[in-house]
């Protein structure tokens, strides 16, 4: 990415989940992808794609009369610099606020709640 505080946007990121997921793939085959979330013309799909290269989220490589684009980035990096962002900007930075207003809102399971009391208890051996 450009910088580090550039982040994608909401549409760019259905783009990357699906390359997440399907690894290297042509506009039309991400455009298909999307097609089965949302309507949304293959010239958007492509001009989102370019931008995208343009920022520096996705790389591209020719193959043929298409390109093939990857994301840039591994999912982890970008959700933690998307988190990052929410966090501060919502939560005025405050992970325990945000955990707190997580867990209020939504009922977590036992199994979840067990998993959450894991990860500190790991974190604490640090």
């Amino acid at each position: 990415m450009k910088s580090k505080k550039s982040t994608p946007t909401a549409s760019e990121l259905e783009v990357l989940n699906v390359l997440w997921k399907c690894g290297p793939s042509t506009v039309k085959s991400v455009h298909e992808a999307l097609l089965s979330t949302k309507d949304v013309g293959y010239t958007t799909t492509l001009k989102i794609m370019q931008n995208m290269h343009d920022k520096g989220f996705l790389s591209r490589m020719p193959e043929g009369r298409s390109h093939i684009y990857e994301a840039a980035y591994e999912q982890g990096e970008t959700r933690g610099r998307l988190l990052d962002r929410f966090v501060d900007s919502t939560f005025s930075g405050s992970a325990s606020s945000l955990v707190m207003q997580l867990l209020g809102n939504k009922k977590t399971s036992k199994k979840e709640l067990d998993e959450i009391r894991r990860i500190i208890n790991d974190m604490d051996t640090y």
